[in-house]
């Protein structure tokens, strides 16, 4: 069976705090302009790590392709 691969994805509630950054393991994500966390999708494997450090929960993952 083909495992689903995923994106995470920042809300617009981001509150910029870098924790999510700071736990994933590829660097998909940084801190944008000390605004939000913007995530890179070409280095983002779908982990979750980002989410499960998000303090304010406005990370999600969803499929590849879903992203608008």
């Amino acid at each position: 069976m083909e495992r689903i691969r995923k994106l995470a994805r920042v809300g617009r509630e981001c509150v910029a705090c870098g924790q999510c950054a700071a736990v994933c393991p590829r660097g998909a994500i940084r801190v944008w302009r000390g605004v939000a966390a913007r995530v890179e999708a070409g280095l983002c494997v779908g982990c979750g790590l980002c989410a499960a450090a998000c303090p304010a929960a406005v990370i999600t993952l969803e499929k590849r392709g879903e992203e608008t």
